[in-house]
């Protein structure tokens, strides 16, 4: 993990190369999820993230729609609560310019859509 941090911060975006997906696909952006106590946890080794996608639809129930003024990334792009997943920390990679936090409503959200994907929403 390449960080002046020692651990990831939740609603930051990093880097990983998602081992459900070919190599050659390279990393993509996830935003971490899991809770900060659990994140800077000696003996928690991994942490919960959502990935971010390029291709957008709206119309999903699962997706959050996020504008790239919001991330900082270059273009928009949707958080895909149906694929949550654990990831190594040392797996992570901190992008090469500086990229925003989501904040605390967000991702609620994200966890809203999470029980939508489950099955387990109200």
């Amino acid at each position: 993990m390449s960080s002046p941090r020692s651990f990831p911060q939740r609603g930051e975006i990093w880097l990983v190369q998602l081992p459900v997906e070919p190599p050659q696909k390279g990393r993509r952006p996830v935003v971490i999820v899991s809770l900060d106590a659990r994140n800077r946890h000696e003996r928690a080794d991994t942490v919960l993230a959502v990935p971010l996608m390029a291709s957008i639809h709206k119309d999903v129930p699962t997706h959050v729609y996020l504008a790239a003024g919001e991330t900082g990334l270059s273009a928009d792009s949707a958080a895909r609560a149906e694929d949550i997943t654990v990831v190594r920390k040392q797996s992570l990679v901190a992008p090469s310019a500086r990229l925003r936090r989501l904040n605390n409503s967000r991702i609620c959200e994200l966890a809203a859509k999470v029980l939508i994907a489950t099955g387990c929403a109200p």
